[in-house]
């Protein structure tokens, strides 16, 4: 069997959740099939049973407009341009909006099955409208079309699969299937190593409070940046942040961390992107990893800080929420929602939610051990990329003989 992983995001062009997740999935999988990786950007690569393509979105469009509209017209160009290439695979597998429409026209064309992991939903994302602009309308029509069609709906949590129904509700529940994300368990250790942290001019010596993510709404680091006030004078805190959806959110930081430091001049904001060996040290050494995320469908960044046997706060939201376990693998902050934009109805209130927290694991060394520990029990039994790799594969299985039963 040949699998078609479909994606935007592929190493060593990956900014998110989703780059993460094929990473590791097409590398399982391929010890098990054929994969063929097609991502943006140039790329290259064939072991033999993983192939990856890259190709680019159509010149006319990328080099005709600086509009914000731009980035959904090169998904839509460049999801057409890689029909050239799907003919001979067996089932076609996106991976976010961007590549949805892909796998769409190869089911249509090549009469292959269509599988389609949604890592998030455009529905549930209205302020990416700040980001797309009049084009959040045609990522919403690409994901809607496609998520309709698939022959097979993955996902990443069982609060995804509720979200997916409550947004479609034309999808039929028996074809959504719950396939968590992985963690590599090897990759992914404790380590004593503190070279990352010297580099960016952390003291090891002292405490500090970790956030990795993007500079998006949806990962909430500016409510983490407002919480500050109301932490430990002297803590540190070590924000991985880069890739800013906008000039708008990339300012809005940039004000809130100044104002903090007038407080707490102990803030390191680490704005390009960090190596995985860096990002796996100070995971290794934080006090405590933060997720403030205001809407997240899995949250893959908490399985890595787990892993590193780092306690976590996280907002009680989403995949979050079967990840993180309550006073076990470290807390969860609940909040109330905007019906609308998922935002926080009270941001003050959750950004001292989040601080008092976060504090409370500064304070009990012994419990954020614990807590450290429980996290790394915890991903060893649940979140092998093994084991996701192997559902996923029964999957395509299923899928093809189905459609040879039809035949």
């Amino acid at each position: 069997m040949r699998v078609g992983l479909m994606t935007r995001e592929y190493p060593p062009n990956v900014y998110g959740g989703a780059g993460v997740h094929v990473e590791y999935l097409s590398r399982e999988m391929a010890k098990l099939i054929e994969v063929e990786v097609h991502a943006w950007g140039k790329q290259d690569m064939d072991t033999g049973v993983l192939k990856v393509i890259g190709e680019e979105p159509w010149s006319a469009i990328s080099e005709g407009t600086t509009a914000k509209f731009k980035a959904s017209l090169e998904a839509l160009s460049l999801n057409l341009l890689q029909m050239t290439s799907l003919g001979k695979i067996d089932v076609v597998h996106t991976h976010t909006w961007y590549v949805s429409m892909a796998g769409f026209w190869a089911k249509k064309l090549f009469g292959i099955p269509f599988v389609l992991t949604t890592h998030s939903l455009e529905p549930l994302r209205a302020w990416k409208a700040e980001q797309l602009g009049s084009g959040y309308q045609m990522s919403s029509w690409m994901e809607r079309t496609a998520i309709l069609d698939a022959d097979a709906v993955i996902a990443v949590s069982h609060g995804t699969k509720a979200d997916i129904i409550k947004a479609y509700p034309d999808v039929s529940p028996e074809k959504i299937h719950v396939i968590y994300n992985g963690i590599d368990l090897d990759e992914y250790q404790k380590t004593a190593s503190t070279a990352s942290l010297t580099k960016y001019g952390i003291d090891p010596a002292k405490p500090y409070v970790l956030f990795v993510g993007r500079i998006t709404r949806q990962k909430g680091v500016t409510h983490l940046v407002d919480a500050i006030k109301y932490m430990p004078a002297d803590v540190q805190v070590v924000l991985c942040a880069g890739a800013p959806d906008t000039p708008e959110i990339a300012a809005e930081m940039r004000a809130k961390v100044e104002t903090a430091r007038e407080q707490n001049p102990n803030i390191f904001w680490i704005e390009q992107m960090v190596t995985k060996p860096e990002t796996i040290e100070l995971y290794s050494h934080c006090a405590v990893f933060c997720c403030p995320s205001v809407y997240e469908p899995f949250g893959i960044i908490n399985l890595e800080a787990m892993a590193c046997r780092a306690p976590v706060v996280a907002s009680a939201t989403g995949g979050i929420l079967e990840v993180v376990v309550e006073n076990e693998t470290g807390y969860l902050v609940p909040f109330e929602a905007d019906p609308v934009t998922t935002f926080p109805s009270n941001p003050e209130q959750f950004s001292k939610d989040l601080a008092a927290k976060v504090t409370a694991v500064l304070e009990d060394p012994a419990k954020a051990k614990a807590f450290g520990e429980a996290g790394r029990r915890r991903v060893e039994d649940t979140f092998a990329w093994s084991a996701i790799a192997t559902q996923t594969v029964a999957l395509y299985r299923s899928l093809l003989a189905e459609m040879a039963e039809k035949k």
